[in-house]
């Protein structure tokens, strides 16, 4: 069974950084490329960022580009996200998700970014 438990969110000041992190099972987690979404109260779910099976970044949303760093460890079948300089844009419920299951999601986790 496919499972990706997110964790990492809280509360942060702007300018602040945070670090999420996704544990994924039930998959061959090493073939998959993996990616972060994230879905602000009101909007769209978006997509911040994707990393291929071997650990090369596709691309960045631009709203993130220059403040988040997506990476994985395949023995740990964990991704994470490295987010600096938060803006209170990028409150969110942050995802992962695995480019192979795309039906698959994770409960999520919040992120609220305030003074």
């Amino acid at each position: 069974q496919v499972q990706l438990v997110e964790s990492g969110g809280g509360l942060v000041q702007p300018g602040g950084s945070l670090r999420l992190s996704c544990a994924a099972s039930g998959f061959l987690f090493s073939l998959s490329a993996m990616r972060w979404y994230r879905q602000a109260p009101g909007k769209e779910r978006e997509l911040v960022t994707t990393i291929n099976s071997v650990g090369n970044i596709r691309d960045y949303a631009d709203s993130v580009k220059g403040r988040f760093t997506m990476s994985r460890d395949n023995g740990k079948n964990t991704v994470y996200l490295q987010m600096s300089t938060l803006k209170p844009e990028d409150t969110a419920v942050y995802y992962c998700n695995a480019a192979i299951f795309p039906d698959y999601w994770g409960q999520g986790t919040q992120v609220t970014v305030s003074s």
